[in-house]
């Protein structure tokens, strides 16, 4: 029967851990059982994290609109009910972005809103 060297995949199998263990503190980083398990860690970390990120910047996007929108007094609900009874559909990122680079865009927008 032939022989079935392991090295080469094991080999390799311990290198993509390593490699995604750079960086961690202690035995993390070289020792293949604690660093298997922080990697494995590490993982669902991101994943949480990358659907955390979209949460945090939508709720950013809100309070900037809503800080902007208080100056005409209005709040952000309000802004947007009346953005909706006329029709605007602009995204909350694009409304950030005008409130804080572009106030005499964002004004136009708050009465066009409210004329509506």
């Amino acid at each position: 029967m032939s022989r079935a060297p392991r090295a080469v995949p094991s080999r390799a199998r311990r290198k993509r851990v390593f490699k995604a263990a750079k960086g961690f503190y202690g035995r993390r980083k070289n020792t293949i059982t604690v660093a298997n398990a922080a990697v494995d860690h590490s993982l669902q970390h991101n994943y949480i994290g990358r659907k955390q990120k979209k949460r945090n910047f939508r709720a950013l996007w809100i309070q900037r609109i809503n800080a902007a929108v208080r100056e005409y007094g209005l709040t952000y609900s309000q802004f947007i009910a009346l953005l909706a009874k006329a029709e605007i559909a602009v995204d909350r990122k694009v409304l950030s972005e005008l409130a804080i680079s572009e106030p005499a865009a964002f004004k136009a927008l708050v009465e066009q809103a409210k004329a509506a």
